[in-house]
């Protein structure tokens, strides 16, 4: 052994801090394990700190400066104005009181926190890079690795946090450009659009498929589609983006070749799994063509090596990685558990919003259907209507036997519905359950109700006549 290299000796070791790690380092210590948790950044990882947090409070905010477009015909007059530099002291201040929360709860139970960046040296130890620079090394019996995923860069648009940014460092701008374009049209792509749009930049998103929210059926993404257009974005589909010189964006399609003038240009292709960077092979675990870890139903990578969250195949959610914190964690403690899900709700924060939750009939092929499907408009919804607007629905699926298997939804605050859909669909429950609970009066959860009562041939509400 080199001389300095003596590794201390930790029983169970989490790699990373965000919602997939802090959940399993609580969880393990819960049932009696001494755990250590290291942390390369921040607690709380790219959903706390510059993901789904700051972005969804930002969502909120350009609502808020939003108002003004849209509140003449009620006989209200609002002016708004937007300050970016109190917007960025304010989401900052958001997420150090949530940063605090967690490391708070992660005291409370007695996890050794470590900040550094570590890399397994050995099946069961690893290196860690302290920031300033020294190494330290741990030897471990079990270890949960959540090191999460990172904006996928692309070659000829590298980032440099001015003129080209990802998705992380344009939440926390101190001035609201004047035009930006987006490079890629997911969720994260659209959700931005949404944002700067509402707070007075010009926006324009390029999408190398022929829909936006590739992987959502086509019927969500044209009216998602419909909804930008309205708010003022420009979107260009089917086109890829080539070169960015002296604020033009140069794209093109099998037709030919175009330029976006742009102030910013803001790459969120996608995210990548941050596999490589903890080196998680050096333990025996084996990577997908994608990078991602392939492990069992118990989260299990190796016979000590758990891999959690966006390291794992399947949608990049923080609630997906804390649903399978908990399975590593009891697995780890020989507790029986596996991460299998019916489904794993996906909601879009955009403008409409959407929802989706298990089978959505618009992907399944016509020879695969064996389920009947509803859709309630929410033009027949009170409290819609008073929410001014009444271009969205819910859509319920079940099966031959009327169990709920999937349910969309489209429309302001539908993201409020996904736990109640993926509640039906993971306890089995009947279009009878759904439709004899009795939802408040007037809410959007009762759009559910509706739809179940449709589906079983009984709509109050609603005539097709």
């Amino acid at each position: 052994m080199v001389v300095g290299e003596v590794a201390s000796s930790v029983d169970l070791l989490v790699i990373g801090g965000g919602p997939g790690g802090y959940a399993a380092a609580l969880n393990a210590s819960r049932l009696g394990r001494k755990v250590t948790l290291i942390e390369n950044k921040s607690i709380g990882g790219t959903c706390l700190n510059v993901g789904c947090i700051p972005s969804k409070a930002l969502i909120e905010i350009a609502d808020l400066a939003y108002l003004d477009n849209t509140t003449n015909d009620l006989g209200v007059e609002i002016s708004t104005k937007v300050d970016m530099a109190k917007i960025y002291g304010y989401l900052k201040n958001l997420v150090s009181e949530l940063n605090n929360g967690v490391s708070f709860l992660l005291d409370s139970a007695e996890v050794d926190l470590i900040t550094g960046t570590a890399r397994f040296t050995r099946p069961n130890r690893v290196a860690v890079e302290n920031p300033d620079g020294g190494v330290e090394h741990f030897e471990f019996r079990d270890a949960i690795v959540a090191t999460g995923s990172s904006p996928v860069t692309l070659p000829n648009f590298p980032v440099d946090g001015e003129s080209i940014v990802d998705s992380e460092s344009l939440l926390f701008r101190n001035s609201l450009p004047e035009q930006l374009t987006l490079i890629g049209g997911g969720y994260i792509g659209v959700e931005l659009a949404t944002v700067f749009a509402k707070l007075g930049s010009r926006v324009v998103v390029v999408e190398t498929e022929e829909q936006l929210l590739p992987g959502f059926s086509k019927n969500l993404s044209k009216k998602l589609e419909k909804g930008l257009r309205s708010l003022g974005v420009g979107i260009c589909l089917g086109y890829e983006a080539i070169s960015f010189d002296k604020n033009e964006l140069l794209i093109e399609n099998s037709s030919g070749s175009s330029s976006i003038p742009t102030e910013i240009l803001g790459v969120v292709a996608g995210r990548r799994p941050n596999s490589e960077i903890v080196n998680i092979t050096e333990t025996g675990a084996s990577l997908t063509p994608s990078g991602h870890v392939i492990v069992d139903p118990q989260r299990r990578a190796t016979e000590h090596i758990f891999a959690i969250g966006d390291l794992t195949p399947g949608p990049a959610l923080a609630h997906k990685a804390t649903s399978e914190a908990r399975v590593a964690a009891d697995a780890a403690c020989g507790i029986p558990n596996a991460f299998e899900p019916n489904c794993i709700p996906m909601v879009v924060f955009s403008d409409p919003q959407i929802v989706t939750v298990g089978i959505d009939p618009d992907l399944i092929s016509s020879n695969e259907k064996d389920f009947i499907s509803f859709r309630f408009p929410f033009s027949a919804s009170s409290r819609a209507k008073t929410l001014r607007d009444d271009s969205g629905f819910v859509n319920i699926v079940a099966d031959n036997e009327g169990t709920v298997v999937g349910f969309q939804a489209l429309g302001k605050h539908v993201a409020e519905l996904a736990g109640e859909a993926a509640l039906a669909i993971e306890t089995a429950a009947t279009l009878e359950d759904l439709a004899v609970t009795i939802h408040a009066h007037p809410t959007m959860g009762e759009t559910i109700a509706e739809a179940s009562l449709g589906l079983s041939g009984a709509p109050l509400h609603f005539s097709d006549k």
